[in-house]
């Protein structure tokens, strides 16, 4: 996603920080990538994030910080973005080997021509909000009609007219206003209803303090549309692979499962150990205070887990969701993200499968079936 003007972290930042861990990790043989003392016998691959280092992407950061990367023989470079790299363009230009990006984004992209997979489904549900003050009457989607609603753009409106065409409200009755990476356009009163992440903006709110009362503002200030409960519900996270390049290149194939190996381990490490992992998200360039980073990192894995077939698994009705909520999105300009149903390469659980099955009997748990989310009390400033 895209989260926060605050950080201004260089996009090689972490490449620097991800070969000083592989240097200082301890020598013997990896799980599948020969002799870990040699980096060379390490294979490179480039990992391209969708925005900056933060809890969102704990996971992949805890993948390089406990070694599970190099454990499989990779050397794994991860690039952040700010807004100015598109994940999967960079995918389909060749100039990365894995991305992570919200589902509609990417269908929209392959409608275009580029040929991708969703190979792993991380997150399993979606953490979108349409947030608005507690008296404004605003209860439902079906009554943004006439109001100010607040969307981030860059695709990820997407949601908000899906949820919109399900509820048959024309979207050029309502007020579609650009809003930036934060809460203050919703603070000021300038948008009725403002766009956030359960993980990210949401927090920001419950961080600040009222001005008529000096105490942080209380979820009861506000009233809380939740896109998941709604049909205009997609897929958001998952990692994205070179559809081509793993129908012909059988090492690119077996690279991908090592990754996604070393990726589940990572993520099953940021569920048994949020506070670990938000103090690495912080570590690899997250601009975010603690105690926002770890609401972060707590709120994230609640769109993980549960992964009753396991983590990554795509399920397919919600796949077929995301695609119907897709096509029947209509913006205030008339403009539709997809117009057809996507090739039936655009997803596949093979891999992951695969990463699963090698992984089992290994003391992991791989469905978050024994995982519950923690209390995070958010300070002011998020600090």
């Amino acid at each position: 996603m895209k989260h926060s003007t605050r950080r201004g972290i260089a996009a090689g930042a972490f490449a620097v920080t991800a070969a000083l861990l592989l240097a200082a990790c301890s020598s013997g043989d990896s799980g599948s990538g020969g002799d870990a003392s040699d980096d060379s016998a390490l294979t490179p691959v480039k990992l391209q994030l969708q925005w900056l280092p933060q809890g969102q992407f704990a996971g992949y950061f805890a993948a390089v910080d406990q070694g599970f990367f190099e454990e499989e023989g990779l050397d794994v470079e991860i690039i952040p973005s700010g807004g100015d790299i598109v994940p999967q363009d960079a995918l389909a230009n060749g100039d990365v080997d894995y991305a992570i990006a919200w589902v509609p984004k990417v269908l929209g992209s392959i409608e275009q021509g580029a040929n991708l997979t969703d190979i792993a489904q991380i997150f399993q549900r979606s953490g979108t909000l349409q947030v608005s003050w507690a008296d404004s009457g605003i209860d439902s989607v079906a009554d943004f009609e006439g109001k100010k609603i607040g969307s981030w753009g860059f695709g990820n409106e997407w949601e908000i007219f899906a949820a919109m065409a399900a509820e048959g409200l024309d979207a050029s009755t309502v007020q579609i206003i650009t809003q930036d990476f934060n809460m203050n356009a919703f603070l000021q009163g300038d948008i009725d209803a403002a766009q956030a992440m359960t993980y990210n903006e949401y927090a920001q709110l419950l961080e600040t303090a009222n001005p008529d009362t000096g105490e942080l503002y209380q979820p009861e200030d506000f009233n809380v549309i939740s896109y998941e409960d709604t049909e205009g519900a997609m897929l958001q996270d998952a990692i994205w692979a070179d559809t081509e390049r793993l129908e012909s290149d059988s090492e690119y194939a077996d690279t991908t499962v090592k990754f996604l190996k070393a990726v589940i381990k990572g993520w099953a490490f940021a569920a048994a150990n949020p506070q670990d992992a938000a103090d690495i998200t912080i570590a690899a360039g997250s601009g975010w205070g603690p105690s926002h980073e770890l609401w972060m990192v707590n709120e994230t894995n609640k769109l993980i887990w549960p992964s009753d077939k396991g983590i990554g698994i795509i399920d397919e009705a919600a796949w077929d969701k995301t695609v119907a909520g897709a096509l029947a999105a209509v913006n205030e300009a008339g403009d539709r993200l997809i117009t057809e149903e996507p090739p039936a390469g655009a997803w596949s659980n093979e891999y992951i499968q695969k990463a699963l099955d090698e992984l089992e009997g290994e003391d992991l748990d791989l469905t978050g079936a024994d995982w519950s989310p923690i209390e995070v009390t958010l300070e002011e400033g998020g600090n």
